[in-house]
Protein backbone atom coordinates (compact mmCIF):
# COMPACT_ATOMS: atom_id res chain seq x y z
CA UNK A 1 0.00 0.00 0.00
CA UNK A 2 1.31 3.42 -0.88
CA UNK A 3 0.43 5.69 1.44
CA UNK A 4 1.79 9.36 2.02
CA UNK A 5 4.27 9.45 5.09
CA UNK A 6 4.72 6.14 4.78
CA UNK A 7 7.56 3.29 3.71
CA UNK A 8 7.09 -0.26 3.62
CA UNK A 9 4.39 0.29 6.31
CA UNK A 10 6.13 2.24 8.45
CA UNK A 11 5.95 5.86 9.14
CA UNK A 12 8.52 7.54 7.63
CA UNK A 13 10.77 9.59 9.68
CA UNK A 14 9.90 13.09 8.50
CA UNK A 15 6.52 12.19 8.91
CA UNK A 16 6.30 13.39 12.31
CA UNK A 17 3.20 16.32 13.42
CA UNK A 18 2.62 15.89 9.37
CA UNK A 19 0.74 13.22 9.42
CA UNK A 20 -3.39 12.99 7.36
CA UNK A 21 -5.62 13.88 10.08
CA UNK A 22 -3.23 15.82 12.73
CA UNK A 23 -6.92 17.41 13.87
CA UNK A 24 -9.74 15.69 15.97
CA UNK A 25 -11.88 17.18 13.06
CA UNK A 26 -10.36 15.05 10.58
CA UNK A 27 -9.95 12.19 12.22
CA UNK A 28 -13.14 9.60 12.43
CA UNK A 29 -13.60 9.40 16.27
CA UNK A 30 -15.45 6.17 16.21
CA UNK A 31 -12.55 4.37 14.28
CA UNK A 32 -9.88 6.37 16.35
CA UNK A 33 -8.56 5.47 20.16
CA UNK A 34 -6.96 7.89 22.88
CA UNK A 35 -3.37 6.56 23.82
CA UNK A 36 -2.23 7.61 27.70
CA UNK A 37 0.74 7.34 29.51
CA UNK A 38 3.24 7.66 27.22
CA UNK A 39 6.84 7.01 27.71
CA UNK A 40 9.20 10.02 26.49
CA UNK A 41 11.15 7.59 24.69
CA UNK A 42 8.03 6.63 22.09
CA UNK A 43 7.88 7.96 18.69
CA UNK A 44 5.29 8.01 16.32
CA UNK A 45 7.37 4.86 14.59
CA UNK A 46 6.74 2.75 18.39
CA UNK A 47 3.08 3.73 18.55
CA UNK A 48 2.66 2.70 14.89
CA UNK A 49 4.34 -1.22 15.45
CA UNK A 50 2.77 -1.64 18.24
CA UNK A 51 -1.25 -0.28 16.83
CA UNK A 52 -0.92 -2.39 13.34
CA UNK A 53 -1.16 -5.63 15.10
CA UNK A 54 -4.56 -4.89 15.94
CA UNK A 55 -5.68 -3.69 12.57
CA UNK A 56 -4.98 -1.95 10.00
CA UNK A 57 -4.05 2.25 10.74
CA UNK A 58 -5.20 4.77 8.54
CA UNK A 59 -3.01 7.36 10.81
CA UNK A 60 -0.93 8.42 13.88
CA UNK A 61 -0.87 11.79 15.23
CA UNK A 62 1.44 12.25 18.32
CA UNK A 63 1.09 15.92 19.65
CA UNK A 64 4.04 18.04 20.55
CA UNK A 65 5.62 20.78 22.18
CA UNK A 66 5.84 23.79 19.56
CA UNK A 67 9.13 24.84 21.03
CA UNK A 68 10.66 21.68 22.29
CA UNK A 69 9.45 18.98 20.13
CA UNK A 70 8.57 16.66 22.89
CA UNK A 71 5.96 14.92 22.67
CA UNK A 72 3.08 15.27 25.27
CA UNK A 73 2.55 12.00 26.56
CA UNK A 74 -0.60 10.52 24.25
CA UNK A 75 -1.40 9.90 21.26
CA UNK A 76 -4.21 9.22 18.74
CA UNK A 77 -4.64 6.24 16.46
CA UNK A 78 -7.45 5.82 13.92
CA UNK A 79 -8.03 2.56 12.80
CA UNK A 80 -9.51 1.86 9.26
CA UNK A 81 -12.56 0.28 10.83
CA UNK A 82 -14.59 0.56 14.56
CA UNK A 83 -14.22 -2.94 14.79
CA UNK A 84 -10.37 -2.63 15.03
CA UNK A 85 -10.24 0.10 17.16
CA UNK A 86 -12.23 -1.63 19.81
CA UNK A 87 -10.14 -4.81 18.87
CA UNK A 88 -6.55 -2.88 20.28
CA UNK A 89 -8.46 -1.50 23.16
CA UNK A 90 -8.91 -5.05 24.35
CA UNK A 91 -5.61 -6.18 23.35
CA UNK A 92 -3.40 -3.05 23.46
CA UNK A 93 -4.51 -1.44 26.84
CA UNK A 94 -2.32 -1.64 29.92
CA UNK A 95 0.40 -3.29 27.76
CA UNK A 96 4.10 -1.79 28.28
CA UNK A 97 6.17 0.31 25.82
CA UNK A 98 9.59 1.77 27.86
CA UNK A 99 8.64 -0.20 30.99
CA UNK A 100 5.23 2.53 31.41
CA UNK A 101 1.78 0.83 30.92
CA UNK A 102 0.24 2.44 28.51
CA UNK A 103 -4.19 3.35 28.80
CA UNK A 104 -6.14 2.88 25.19
CA UNK A 105 -9.61 3.90 25.25
CA UNK A 106 -11.47 5.37 22.64
CA UNK A 107 -11.28 8.75 21.71
CA UNK A 108 -14.48 10.02 21.78
CA UNK A 109 -14.65 9.46 25.76
CA UNK A 110 -12.84 12.62 26.73
CA UNK A 111 -10.77 11.39 28.91
CA UNK A 112 -9.55 14.73 30.63
CA UNK A 113 -13.60 15.88 31.14
CA UNK A 114 -13.94 12.36 33.01
CA UNK A 115 -11.03 13.21 35.33
CA UNK A 116 -12.94 16.92 36.29
CA UNK A 117 -15.32 14.40 38.14
CA UNK A 118 -13.00 14.24 41.01
CA UNK A 119 -14.24 10.58 42.17
CA UNK A 120 -10.42 9.75 42.61
CA UNK A 121 -9.22 7.01 45.28
CA UNK A 122 -6.22 6.43 47.19
CA UNK A 123 -4.94 2.81 47.49
CA UNK A 124 -2.40 2.03 50.30
CA UNK A 125 -0.63 -0.36 51.50
CA UNK A 126 0.57 -1.78 48.67
CA UNK A 127 2.97 -5.05 48.33
CA UNK A 128 5.93 -3.57 46.16
CA UNK A 129 5.59 -6.25 43.81
CA UNK A 130 2.01 -5.11 42.57
CA UNK A 131 2.21 -2.86 39.70
CA UNK A 132 -0.08 -0.86 37.53
CA UNK A 133 -1.50 -3.38 35.47
CA UNK A 134 -2.67 -5.69 37.94
CA UNK A 135 -4.23 -2.58 39.84
CA UNK A 136 -6.31 -1.58 36.82
CA UNK A 137 -7.64 -4.93 36.56
CA UNK A 138 -8.59 -5.16 40.07
CA UNK A 139 -10.05 -1.80 40.33
CA UNK A 140 -11.95 -0.97 36.59
CA UNK A 141 -14.10 -4.34 37.58
CA UNK A 142 -16.26 -1.69 39.19
CA UNK A 143 -16.26 0.76 36.68
CA UNK A 144 -14.61 3.26 34.03
CA UNK A 145 -11.00 3.97 35.17
CA UNK A 146 -10.19 6.73 32.96
CA UNK A 147 -6.86 6.92 33.43
CA UNK A 148 -3.89 4.70 34.30
CA UNK A 149 -3.75 4.12 37.97
CA UNK A 150 -0.74 5.86 39.35
CA UNK A 151 1.61 3.96 41.78
CA UNK A 152 4.07 6.19 43.39
CA UNK A 153 7.71 5.14 43.11
CA UNK A 154 10.94 6.31 44.39
CA UNK A 155 12.27 8.29 41.65
CA UNK A 156 16.20 6.60 41.91
CA UNK A 157 15.06 3.17 41.94
CA UNK A 158 11.76 2.86 40.42
CA UNK A 159 10.55 0.65 43.40
CA UNK A 160 6.88 1.15 45.02
CA UNK A 161 6.38 3.24 47.87
CA UNK A 162 3.61 1.43 48.55
CA UNK A 163 0.52 3.48 47.57
CA UNK A 164 -1.13 4.50 44.50
CA UNK A 165 -4.22 6.50 42.62
CA UNK A 166 -7.20 5.21 40.97
CA UNK A 167 -9.33 7.49 38.91
CA UNK A 168 -13.28 6.92 37.93
CA UNK A 169 -15.73 8.43 35.47
CA UNK A 170 -18.47 8.37 38.57
CA UNK A 171 -19.05 8.53 42.09
CA UNK A 172 -20.58 5.38 42.11
CA UNK A 173 -17.74 3.60 40.74
CA UNK A 174 -15.76 4.77 43.41
CA UNK A 175 -17.94 4.39 46.25
CA UNK A 176 -18.60 0.61 45.47
CA UNK A 177 -14.73 0.14 45.16
CA UNK A 178 -14.12 1.55 48.29
CA UNK A 179 -17.04 -0.58 49.69
CA UNK A 180 -15.90 -3.89 47.88
CA UNK A 181 -11.89 -3.24 48.37
CA UNK A 182 -10.86 -1.40 51.64
CA UNK A 183 -9.07 -3.66 54.48
CA UNK A 184 -9.18 -6.75 51.61
CA UNK A 185 -5.91 -8.81 50.75
CA UNK A 186 -4.18 -8.33 47.10
CA UNK A 187 -0.53 -10.06 46.97
CA UNK A 188 -0.99 -11.24 50.49
CA UNK A 189 -1.59 -7.23 52.22
CA UNK A 190 -4.52 -5.43 53.44
CA UNK A 191 -5.29 -2.63 51.46
CA UNK A 192 -6.59 0.52 52.30
CA UNK A 193 -9.05 2.41 49.37
CA UNK A 194 -9.87 5.87 50.29
CA UNK A 195 -10.89 9.22 48.37
CA UNK A 196 -7.68 10.73 48.02
CA UNK A 197 -6.92 14.29 49.34
CA UNK A 198 -7.73 17.11 46.75
CA UNK A 199 -4.85 18.95 45.55
CA UNK A 200 -3.86 22.80 46.73
CA UNK A 201 -6.33 21.67 49.77
CA UNK A 202 -5.84 21.29 53.32
CA UNK A 203 -6.53 17.78 53.78
CA UNK A 204 -10.39 18.24 52.29
CA UNK A 205 -10.75 15.04 50.70
CA UNK A 206 -12.43 14.21 46.92
CA UNK A 207 -16.28 12.81 47.41
CA UNK A 208 -17.41 15.87 49.27
CA UNK A 209 -21.66 16.55 48.91
CA UNK A 210 -20.73 19.44 46.82
CA UNK A 211 -18.34 18.21 44.79
CA UNK A 212 -20.91 14.92 44.12
CA UNK A 213 -23.47 17.14 43.36
CA UNK A 214 -21.52 19.30 40.36
CA UNK A 215 -20.94 16.23 38.95
CA UNK A 216 -24.48 15.23 38.84
CA UNK A 217 -25.31 18.43 36.76
CA UNK A 218 -22.53 18.19 34.69
CA UNK A 219 -24.08 14.96 33.99
CA UNK A 220 -27.24 16.37 33.44
CA UNK A 221 -26.25 19.05 30.99
CA UNK A 222 -24.72 16.20 29.27
CA UNK A 223 -27.59 14.08 28.93
CA UNK A 224 -29.44 17.17 27.92
CA UNK A 225 -27.55 17.41 24.86
CA UNK A 226 -27.68 13.90 23.37
CA UNK A 227 -29.97 13.22 20.77
CA UNK A 228 -33.61 11.46 22.18
CA UNK A 229 -33.26 7.90 20.84
CA UNK A 230 -36.17 6.65 22.62
CA UNK A 231 -38.10 5.85 18.91
CA UNK A 232 -34.98 5.42 17.33
CA UNK A 233 -35.44 2.15 14.74
CA UNK A 234 -34.27 -1.33 16.13
CA UNK A 235 -34.03 -4.79 15.52
CA UNK A 236 -37.26 -6.26 15.52
CA UNK A 237 -38.83 -7.65 19.07
CA UNK A 238 -37.20 -11.13 19.64
CA UNK A 239 -33.84 -10.87 17.54
CA UNK A 240 -31.93 -9.43 20.32
CA UNK A 241 -31.89 -11.16 23.99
Amino acid sequence: MATSGLAGGRIAASAGSNLLGQHAVDRNQDHTVYVGNLDPQVTEEVVWEAFVQAGPVVNVYVPKDRVSNAHQGYAFVEYRGEDDADYAIKVLNMIKLYGKPIRVNKAAQDAKKSNEVGANLFVGNLDAELDEKLLYDTFSAFGVVVTTPKIMRDPDTGNSRGFGFVSYDSFEAADAAIEAMNGQFLCNRPISVTFAYKKDTRGERHGTPAERMLAANADKKATAHRPHTMFAAGPAQGQRQ
